[in-house]
């Protein structure tokens, strides 16, 4: 079974995709940082890819304000992450849950 709840409604209305570069990618730094995306339930998704970037995170947070302080608080906090770009998203055009089989 599955609730899909309105974001705005559940009061983390903002979404941010931010790209995490890491300053190396030894495996202990691989792992301190998935131990990091594991423990914070505001990273709703966590992908790694190839670019310029290491990491995109989807992350749900309240307000600007509430990103800031996480983003300071958590991920500019790890010794691993050398920078973190954020983008915000304006609005939501589509969004699936089904796998398109």
């Amino acid at each position: 079974r599955v609730v899909l709840l309105d974001p705005a409604q559940a009061g983390v209305k903002l979404c941010v995709f931010a790209s995490v570069s890491l300053e190396d990618h030894s495996e202990a730094a691989v792992r301190e940082f998935a131990a990091i995306v594991a423990a914070h339930r505001e990273i709703m998704e966590c992908h790694a890819v190839s670019g310029t970037a290491d990491y995109i995170l989807k992350i749900r947070v309240a307000d600007v304000e509430a990103y800031e302080a996480f983003m300071t608080h958590v991920l500019l906090r790890n010794p691993h992450v050398r920078s973190v770009t954020s983008s915000f998203s304006l609005r939501e055009i589509k969004y699936a849950t089904a796998l398109p089989l």
